[in-house]
């Protein structure tokens, strides 16, 4: 560890940018925690924790509320959305635990905010600032600044040894490392709901992930809320997005695009009284640093949710930036420098790999039927295995 900490302003209180302040305040340093929000509401979607990340939060102390908030599936169980019929699964459960020592946990995205801002809370080397939105950030020889303005309307800077930009797709830190070009439209659209697992069709409601895949689109659900409830999501291919992350949606409208599903889907999705909707979009990883600036997560690299790794890179890269700097022995521009050349081929494979999901999700009868055929010769576990690259992800000890 460092003998001096450093003062570091972390930009967007998301789940990478609570990781990062968790993670760096537990190497001695001070962080300012600088939120848009004046205040966190309850709402939002389920999301994966992959052993790549369920890993690191459970070495920040994180692992006993975890488990009481989280639910672990054993299986994924992929169907074809028009007959029913099962194509294959992938091992998840014990198997998860047994190859990469680390769970693999589906929680509701407010659950595991609030774990994280509870711990954050209670780390007196945090100062968490809500209500301000960040207008300009400035590298500088020996320290960054910061610009904000507070709900109030107030305009103030402050300077850190270091700025971290944990503030999502449409970041404004990315914005002042050069890079200008806005995050694009991949064509799809995401529903997203929950409801009360007993409403749940009888042979959907197991402990368990549900894949269905056709060419219009698929479908994800899991229990979350400790089991309780049950997270679904839809996507829909479209040609234009919608407007906000959180638009309603018509039920009727989704029942209608997946009116071809077999019965089982269809109840499923029938389920829920209210639905939010939100485009996708991603952004090809370029700079994750430049100077005193580092970015994290979709600040960074904006990732299609196809093979649910958006949070799990936050943490991921939260937890690198937070070991490079408890080396000790480099200028900050030199760690950042290292950071970027850790992270940036990751990020890059990552958003390749969530892209490829996606054709393969959304594939025809001929490519369908490949993909159908690979999937049985795999089997359970070697479906996992195929990701072990991914999984396997360790911060040096």
């Amino acid at each position: 560890m460092q003998k001096t900490g450093l003062s570091i302003a972390v930009i967007g209180a998301g789940i990478g940018g609570l990781t990062a302040a968790l993670a760096l305040a537990r190497q001695g340093h001070a962080i300012t925690l600088i939120e848009r929000r004046t205040g966190f509401s309850e709402v939002g979607a389920g999301l994966q924790l992959s052993p790549n990340a369920s890993r690191i939060l459970i070495k920040l102390g994180l692992g006993p509320a975890l488990r009481r908030a989280a639910s672990e599936p054993q299986r994924v169980v992929v169907r074809a959305i028009r007959t029913g019929k099962t194509i294959g699964q992938v091992a998840l459960g014990s198997f998860m635990h047994e190859r990469f020592e680390a769970p693999y946990w589906v929680v509701h995205r407010a659950d595991l905010q609030t774990i994280l801002l509870d711990a954050v809370r209670s780390e007196p080397a945090i100062r968490l600032v809500m209500g301000r939105t960040v207008e300009e950030v400035e590298d500088g020889p020996q320290r960054a600044r910061l610009t904000w303005i507070s709900a109030g309307g107030m305009r103030e800077s402050i300077e850190a040894d270091m700025i971290v930009g944990a503030d999502g797709v449409w970041s404004k830190v990315r914005q002042a490392l050069g890079d200008g070009k806005p995050p694009a439209f991949r064509g799809y659209i995401a529903w997203r709901a929950t409801f009360e697992r007993k409403a749940a069709p009888a042979e959907l409601a197991g402990d368990e992930t549900g894949l269905w895949l056709g060419p219009q689109g698929h479908v994800v659900h899991y229990p979350i809320a400790g089991g309780r409830l049950v997270n679904v999501v839809a996507i829909e291919k479209s040609p234009t997005p919608v407007e906000g992350w959180a638009a309603p949606g018509n039920r009727d409208e989704l029942l209608k695009h997946y009116a071809s599903a077999t019965p089982a889907l269809r109840t499923l999705l029938s389920q829920p009284q209210e639905w939010l909707r939100w485009s996708l979009f991603d952004h090809p990883a370029a700079r994750l640093a430049d100077g005193r600036i580092a970015l994290l997560g979709d600040a960074a690299h904006p990732v299609l949710p196809f093979l649910a790794q958006g949070a799990a890179l936050a943490v991921e890269e939260a937890a690198t930036l937070a070991f490079l700097l408890g080396q000790g022995g480099q200028d900050i521009p030199q760690i950042l420098a290292s950071y970027e050349k850790q992270r940036l081929a990751r990020a890059t494979r990552v958003q390749n790999e969530a892209r490829r999901n996606g054709r393969l999700y959304h594939a025809g009868n001929l490519m369908g039927f490949g993909r159908n055929q690979v999937m049985r010769h795999l089997g359970p576990e070697g479906m996992t295995r195929r990701y072990d690259w991914l999984y396997g992800f360790r911060t040096p000890e």
